[in-house]
């Protein structure tokens, strides 16, 4: 059984900039997952912190 759970993540880049919110999120097994949003919205921060492309500043990721 596989799940993906963010509690709290938050993203700010050295400059004081703050991309990602405090994100909470549960993807069950078995679900599908779609992110939209306007540009410039963190879809792509918050992906690339799931894959641990991206350091998060603080909060949790459980895969």
């Amino acid at each position: 059984m596989a799940v993906v759970k963010l509690k709290k993540v938050e993203k700010t880049y050295p400059n004081g900039f703050k991309a990602v919110h405090g994100t909470d999120l549960d993807i069950k097994d078995g679900e599908f997952m779609v992110f939209v949003g306007p540009s410039g919205c963190a879809k792509s921060t918050t992906l690339r912190m799931i894959a641990g492309l991206e350091d998060i500043t603080s909060g949790d990721i459980i895969i």
